[in-house]
């Protein structure tokens, strides 16, 4: 409730269900799953709640992180490059307040964000301090 504008309420209920069992279905048989939204029917941010969703089909909360990282690294063919927090790897960090491994909803309030090496905070204000290399 309050997720979906309203015009596209009746094709979410209806549909959401035979996705998420596909999901799962797919996941058990092996298939890579990479996480990502084409996410234009909700403000742009809501996006974790796909951490949710996930898990709700049996994924682990590590597995779960995991797609959005180093699983969408290997799709994209860029595992020298992303999906992993190493020495000399692009990487973007945040931080929030528990264990997601707990309970994969901490994910949807970040205390911390930083990318590019520029810490920002989550009303979007640029604090300017770089993180580092």
């Amino acid at each position: 409730e309050g997720y979906y504008p309203s015009v596209v309420v009746p094709k979410a209920l209806e549909l959401g269900p035979q996705i998420q069992d596909t999901f799962g279905r797919a996941w058990r048989a092996g298939v890579p799953i990479a996480f990502g939204t084409d996410a234009g029917v909700f403000p742009h941010g809501e996006n974790a709640r796909e951490f949710v969703y996930m898990v709700e089909t049996g994924y682990s909360a590590m597995d779960a992180i995991r797609a959005a990282t180093s699983v969408n690294a290997r799709i994209l063919g860029m595992e020298e490059e992303i999906g992993a927090i190493e020495a000399g790897l692009l990487a973007d960090i945040i931080e929030v307040d528990g264990d997601p491994l707990s309970g994969i909803q901490v994910l949807r309030e970040m205390d911390f964000v930083m990318k590019d090496g520029v810490v920002y905070k989550m009303d979007g204000e640029r604090t300017g301090q770089s993180g580092g290399g």
